[in-house]
């Protein structure tokens, strides 16, 4: 590190401790989502099957892709399928628990009911060097509002992505807070792996075997060079069209799947 950045990132380390109101916003920054009181979604008593795609940017990128969800799920099902999506770029797993209840039109999204629920978090809690415990807090309040509206979550296991050029394309103001994060949450540059141990710590210890699948990023994400030159779009974060198609065939075959279970 050179010593212009380290002293820098020494004066903001001093200014966050000696000045209460920058460590407060500082600390609500860092601090995982807080469980809120679960607002009731609509039920539904046709036969179709309503799915949602919610998140981040990956989740707002995929309504300009043709959606294969539904045409694969309705093949296999013989029922009619309802795909929707609501994503907003930049989002942590802790902003987008938030924004379920305090963006108007997120909620009014959720509130129209859904079977199953794919959720995009936790890419930018890794780009943004938050902490496994904000993670998994976040994550564990979004779960606990799809099982309280009696809908299925499906988590994306974090991808491969190239978290190295997503980092390097910072500005220099966001290098440096993503170096203090690191520095503050003992996290390395490359903690994809990490976040997903967490998400698996995570379902064991609430006990949410059968309640919550994973789709895991080695079922489609495969290969790291070629996926990243196949799969992604130039800045190596998010994904072209034939990453949604390979992304969502295996949202479906995980629908498919849980439809099918004997009862």
């Amino acid at each position: 590190m050179k010593l212009k950045q380290a002293i820098l990132l020494l004066s903001i380390f001093i200014a966050l401790i000696a000045l209460p109101p920058i460590g407060y916003k500082f600390y609500a920054y860092y601090s995982p989502a807080k469980e809120r009181t679960v607002y009731h979604v609509r039920s539904h008593n046709d036969d179709t099957l309503r799915i949602a795609y919610i998140g981040d940017s990956w989740a707002d990128f995929h309504r300009n892709h043709k959606c294969l969800i539904a045409d694969i799920v309705e093949e296999h099902i013989q029922r009619p399928v309802k795909v929707e999506t609501y994503g907003i770029g930049g989002l942590t797993s802790k902003e987008i628990y938030h924004a379920l209840f305090e963006i108007e039109q997120f909620k009014k999204f959720m509130e129209c009911g859904f079977d199953y629920c794919f959720i995009s978090a936790g890419i930018n809690d890794t780009n943004k060097k938050m902490s496994v415990a904000y993670y998994k807090e976040s994550m564990n309040c979004i779960i606990r509002f799809m099982l309280a509206n009696q809908i299925h979550p499906i988590i994306l296991e974090i991808p491969d992505y190239d978290i190295h050029k997503s980092y390097r394309q910072q500005k220099t103001e966001k290098i440096l807070i993503r170096k203090m994060s690191m520095l503050i949450n003992n996290i390395p540059l490359d903690c994809k792996q990490i976040y997903r141990n967490a998400l698996d710590e995570l379902i064991r210890e609430k006990g949410y075997e059968g309640e919550v699948s994973i789709v895991r990023y080695k079922d489609w994400n495969t290969n790291y060079e070629e996926d990243l030159n196949n799969l992604y779009t130039g800045d190596g974060m998010h994904l072209n069209k034939d990453g949604y198609e390979r992304l969502d065939s295996c949202i479906a075959r995980s629908i498919i799947k849980k439809v099918q279970l004997p009862i």
